[in-house]
């Protein structure tokens, strides 16, 4: 009869501590950080295809996870940083890109050349892979677009890799309940056409 007890006592302890180890796992990845892999180029230097990151989801404060209602503020985005973000065309779909514009700002581009309030604002990462120009006259906002200021609770948003990015330009703007959390360390990293491991990259902080 012991032996019985002490096996269910065993057994108990083991369910608890599991239960317990998915309680935190979840309250985590809730509210703490989250692990998200980059499947496309738009990124580029930054981000490549197939790094795998962690994001913060407390830098901006604390929030519903059932709404995105902000329980709790802390900070607030500011320009450069990379953040994600639930892709306002589709919620289901996470989106990754850099913020370049918050609340009140005047947003323009001038064959390639990011204006903001009158001045250019250079993002370091950047790139330009084409050299061609698009003009904007036949709808696409690429290179030309704007002017348009950015409205309360909002962030306009650009990929590193400007010419082959969907972003801002195109559906406008984040607000600030779809961001999940800013990107701040690359964990691990597959290149999947050489079938290799980047291991110059992991642990590398995002900036």
């Amino acid at each position: 009869m012991p032996s019985n007890i002490s096996k269910k006592s065993v057994t108990r302890e083991y369910v608890e501590a599991i239960a317990i180890a998915l309680v935190l796992a979840l309250f985590i990845r809730t509210f703490v950080v989250q692990a998200f892999k980059i499947p496309s180029g738009s990124m580029i230097p930054t981000l490549l295809i197939g790094d795998h990151i962690l994001v913060n989801k407390f830098t901006y404060g604390i929030k519903n996870p059932l709404n995105g209602d902000l329980w709790f503020a802390l900070n607030e985005p500011h320009r450069r940083d990379v953040v994600v973000f639930k892709y306002p065309k589709n919620p289901k779909q996470d989106f990754i890109k850099r913020v370049v514009g918050i609340e009140g700002d005047r947003i323009k581009i001038v064959d390639k050349k990011l204006y903001i309030n009158g001045e250019e604002f250079v993002v370091e990462q950047a790139i330009h892979l084409d050299p061609m120009i698009i003009s904007g006259e036949n709808g696409n906002p690429r290179d030309n677009f704007g002017p348009i200021t950015v409205p309360k609770d909002s962030l306009f948003v650009m990929g590193d890799n400007r010419d082959n990015s969907h972003d801002s330009r195109f559906w406008h703007f984040v607000k600030l309940k779809q961001v999940k959390g800013k990107a701040f360390i690359l964990y691990w990293s597959w290149d999947k056409e050489n079938f290799s491991v980047r291991w110059n990259r992991i642990f590398d902080l995002l900036h």
